[in-house]
């Protein structure tokens, strides 16, 4: 099991084809027979997915619709406040359902329709190399199952939440799509582990919980960020927010399991995009310092 999907909830095939979903000690889903049973029939229909084939529906219960309806107007109450000007673009164009969780094949559709980008389901966490090097083809891989209910402001793993109001909303916006295109073609082009393992980092610290400034403040553009209600009440003032800093976030240890106690701020969106394109020319000429070898 590469080393990536032992943060979350490994997903396990056995010989004779029974999946299975790991919950870890703390982990709200341990003790739910029933939300085990459900997440493993999801991984299941994400194993079985052929490349290019339409995207199985899941069958969502009621009480994860309703979470949908709770989940969903605090995020957009706080996105009207925190949210940056693209990434509220992408909201507004991708146009999710909101008296209903959507399915991830309405919602690639969607998005194949605006910025050519398209989702593809993951059973769990996909291997770095695969996952980023995928961005390059229009290809997000995503989870389909939605976070236990007991737990609906926060989730350390990637759920529907996540991926489809998060990284989705991101996905509609041409700018940010483009992003992460650039961000996919460099993945391809880097050899060493270590070179791939900072571009994630950079990623983490940019697409996933990254900040901009507008009209004077602080707003959020990482799809982690953007889609944890706990998070975003809090982060202009519990975390340290640095100048971006490509050396400062290879070196920054990231948090899973809670809210990042630190994080970087670019000076407009066009700096953070000119940022990402200096940093990713770098890496993959080999050029960048922090890397012993690209």
């Amino acid at each position: 099991m590469f080393k990536e999907a032992t943060l979350y909830s490994p997903v396990i095939r056995t010989e004779n084809g029974t999946v299975s979903v790991v919950f870890a000690d703390g982990h709200p889903g341990r003790d739910d027979p029933a939300y085990q049973r459900h997440r493993a029939r999801i991984a299941k229909a994400a194993l079985d997915h052929v490349p290019g084939g339409p995207v199985a529906d899941v069958e969502y219960t009621e009480q994860e619709h309703e979470l949908w309806r709770i989940v969903g107007p605090e995020l957009r109450e706080r996105h009207q406040r925190y949210a940056c000007r693209e990434f509220l673009d992408g909201v507004r164009r991708l146009d999710l359902p909101t008296d209903r969780l959507p399915q991830l094949g309405a919602a690639s559709a969607r998005l194949t329709a605006l910025t050519g980008f398209r989702f593809r389901p993951a059973a769990g966490i996909v291997e770095m190399r695969d996952f980023y090097g995928s961005l390059a083809d229009g290809l997000f891989q995503a989870t389909q199952y939605i976070r236990h209910c007991s737990t609906p402001r926060f989730s350390p793993e990637p759920d529907m939440i996540h991926e489809v109001v998060g990284h989705g909303s991101a996905l509609a916006s041409d700018r940010l799509a483009a992003i992460y295109r650039r961000v996919g073609a460099a993945a391809r082009r880097l050899e060493s582990h270590e070179a791939l393992s900072v571009l994630s980092r950079v990623f983490w610290f940019t697409l996933e919980y990254g900040l901009v400034r507008e009209d004077g403040e602080v707003r959020a553009c990482g799809a982690s960020l953007l889609s944890s209600i706990g998070e975003l009440d809090q982060f202009r003032t519990a975390a340290q927010i640095r100048p971006l800093d490509a050396a400062a976030m290879g070196a920054q240890r990231y948090r899973v399991e809670d809210y990042q106690p630190v994080l970087f701020c670019a000076e407009s969106f066009d700096h953070l995009e000119e940022f990402l394109d200096r940093f990713l020319d770098e890496i993959v000429r080999g050029q960048y310092a922090g890397v012993p070898g690209a």
